[in-house]
């Protein structure tokens, strides 16, 4: 009998869904969150369905994680973003021992066994300080896009950026900009000080030979390269690290 299964991850920026027929990827959708994570959770479990030819009936089970996982109402189980993380990255990176993830509203640390299961996590979600929001605004604030501020960080030395609070360091990249200090430098500054937060908090883990580095961010060279360079460890980056936590939960519902 075929098994299908899906992870949905709501996060506070981006709602991820996988689909897996008998322990395989059969399909994967990346949608905005937006105001609505219940909506965002249904819209990307009927895009999913919609893409592979299925309907509701042909799903055994639906996994739900991320921060919106309690406002999805279709759900089987509900389990943590930890868990779900630490299951997806040991699938695409066999082996793992220590996940570092930046998503929209926090950052995680996770130490695992090599065999997928939790032993130990550390986060930091008690301001924006040190996440993928902290670098939105910050993009906003240069006019350029995530993906733009990698690259620009990578050709320039950086600017210092004194401020580790959201609002005082958009008002200092504000000021650095009028005073005319150049994009790039600027640019490397910010991602720098997202960079320089982690070796403390990697630093109360085991230590490791290399890092797992998983969500949206990790899509992006330049942000790797300063963090790498700040952690004095090689980053393992899977094929597509925004979907993580999405194939973590789906994976779960096959062991179900």
């Amino acid at each position: 009998m075929t098994k299908v299964t899906v992870g949905i991850d709501i996060g506070s920026t981006a709602t991820k869904a996988v689909l897996l027929v008998d322990g395989q990827i059969a399909g994967q959708v990346v949608i905005a969150t937006g105001w609505d994570p219940k909506q965002a959770g249904s819209d990307a479990f009927d895009s999913l369905l919609k893409g592979s030819g299925l309907c509701e009936d042909d799903v055994n089970i639906v996994v739900g994680t991320g921060y919106g996982r309690i406002s999805l109402p279709f759900a089987d189980r509900r389990v943590t973003e930890v868990t779900c993380h630490a299951r997806g990255a040991e699938y695409m990176v066999p082996g793992s021992r220590l996940v570092v993830d930046i998503g929209g509203q926090d950052s995680k640390v996770i130490a695992l066994d090599g065999a997928g299961n939790v032993t130990d996590f550390i986060m930091n979600d008690k301001c924006a300080a040190g996440t993928g929001r902290f670098l939105q605004v910050m993009a906003g604030v240069l006019g350029v896009s995530l993906d733009e501020l990698g690259k620009l960080a990578l050709a320039s030395e950086p600017a210092v950026i004194s401020s580790m609070c959201t609002v005082f360091a958009e008002s200092e990249v504000v000021g650095l900009l009028a005073r005319g200090i150049d994009k790039g430098a600027i640019a490397a500054g910010v991602v720098e000080s997202i960079a320089k937060r982690l070796p403390t908090l990697v630093g109360r883990m085991p230590q490791v030979s290399e890092i797992t580095f998983t969500g949206g961010l990790a899509s992006n060279s330049g942000i790797c390269r300063r963090i790498e360079q700040s952690l004095g460890l090689p980053l393992q980056v899977p094929t597509c690290p925004q979907m993580t936590g999405a194939l973590g939960a789906a994976l779960i519902g096959s062991d179900l």
